[in-house]
């Protein structure tokens, strides 16, 4: 055998047995041997815990508060009114406190959304019930509210990933939709005005004759019933509601239906056409997000190949 060939032969011997050694050290690093492994650097960086940063105890306080409002919301107009729009004026706090202590979550981001959904409901179930005649047009905004930030925000999630935000919306998307997610101020001005209309409805529901007629009239006037001249018998519709008209609750509603009717007639004309816009930005945000899942779809079927052409027979 020639000096060349069996240098050869030597060489790749020695390299298959530096392999075997290799691929015996790589068995026993995987197989966890303590004689082998190099220990690995512990984490110095305290674990953080979530649900304990600011912006999140502020949406805690946000629930508790809008809780609070739903239980003297029957009874206490004025109590539920203050509570429901500290409530709601927090959630311009919380974003604020996110970008300052660099605490933006998306367990955050749902919690917000889904506070400010569920206490806006609430809020029009009750107007529904004030108001049975419009009750429709209360359920109808529920439904709208309700589909169109699923929708909206499915659709983000599917179209931009799971680390995409349902406030990223591109101008080529929709130059409106972007103007009321990146701008705070567009933002926070139909928000705000959108609550405001609402609660204006709820005080007018306590202080107007016009929108609840049965809150002040007498029990002949409301009812139609013939009361006979020498009965004794109280008159107001608190009787109907109340078997002691001078019991706590009575009291406070007989207080509220003295409320001046003049600041809710206002404040509900101001915030009208904000809120009106606000519903028309819903339904756009349904249109569009429902678009974008219908275009996900077409390019998965095309993917897959389908439809699939029907085969023709000979």
């Amino acid at each position: 055998m020639p000096r060349q060939t069996r240098r050869s032969a030597k060489a790749r011997e020695a390299q298959s047995t530096s392999s075997e050694e290799d691929n015996s050290q790589i068995l026993t690093n995987g197989n966890g041997s303590a004689h082998h492994d190099a220990p690995e650097a512990p984490d110095s960086t305290p674990k953080e815990n979530i649900f304990l940063f600011w912006p999140n105890i502020i949406g805690y306080s946000r629930i508790v508060l809008a809780i609070a409002s739903l239980y003297y919301m029957p009874l206490h107009p004025r109590t539920c009114s203050v509570l429901y729009s500290v409530s709601c004026l927090l959630d311009a706090l919380d974003g604020w406190a996110a970008r300052v202590f660099e605490q933006s979550t998306r367990f955050g981001a749902v919690l917000d959304m889904v506070t400010d959904r569920c206490t806006t409901s609430c809020l029009l179930v009750f107007l529904s019930s004030a108001f049975p005649r419009w009750a429709i047009v209360f359920q109808g905004l529920i439904a709208l509210d309700f589909s169109s930030h699923y929708m909206h925000m499915y659709a983000t999630l599917v179209v931009g990933g799971v680390d995409s935000s349902h406030k990223n919306i591109d101008k080529t998307q929709s130059w409106l939709l972007n103007m009321y997610y990146t701008n705070r101020n567009v933002l926070f001005t139909f928000c705000t005005f959108n609550e405001l209309f609402f609660i204006a409805l709820y005080l007018l529901s306590f202080s107007s004759p016009y929108l609840s007629p049965h809150l002040i009239k007498s029990v002949e006037e409301s009812s139609g019933t013939q009361i006979d001249p020498g009965a004794q018998l109280n008159s107001s519709i608190l009787s109907q509601i109340f078997p002691d008209p001078f019991s706590a609750a009575a009291l406070e509603l007989a207080r509220a239906n003295k409320m001046d009717s003049f600041v809710p007639w206002t404040l509900a004309g101001i915030s009208f056409p904000v809120m009106f816009l606000k519903q028309v930005i819903n339904v756009i945000q349904l249109v569009k997000a429902s678009r974008w899942l219908a275009d996900v779809d077409v390019k998965s079927r095309k993917a897959k190949g389908l439809p699939r052409k029907a085969v023709k027979a000979a």
